[in-house]
């Protein structure tokens, strides 16, 4: 029992460090699309407004959400032992 749980936490801790692995990721194409798209606009219209505001925003918006998935803010916590007994001894006391 106690081994399930070892092997569950430690399955769950792979996947978080997955995620921040893959958050990082993202952080560096966010910084390359930001410095792509700008590069573009000023190399064809400087003049105009700057467009990359919405590119930067939206990936922006996205990142907010990644990081908070990859840094434990969101999304799902491991479930221990102590929380199943927990609820099993609930449900015995309700049915």
């Amino acid at each position: 029992e106690v081994m399930a749980e070892k092997d569950a936490l430690r399955e769950f801790a792979q996947k978080q460090l997955k995620k921040k692995q893959d958050f990082k990721t993202y952080m560096w194409v966010y910084a390359a699309v930001v410095a792509l798209t700008s590069g573009v606009w000023f190399i064809t219209t400087p003049t105009a407004p700057y467009w990359p505001v919405w590119v930067i925003f939206g990936m922006g918006i996205a990142a907010i959400f990644v990081g908070l998935d990859a840094y434990g803010r969101l999304g799902p916590k491991p479930i221990t032992e102590e929380q199943i007994d927990a609820e099993v001894e609930r449900l015995r006391r309700k049915g």
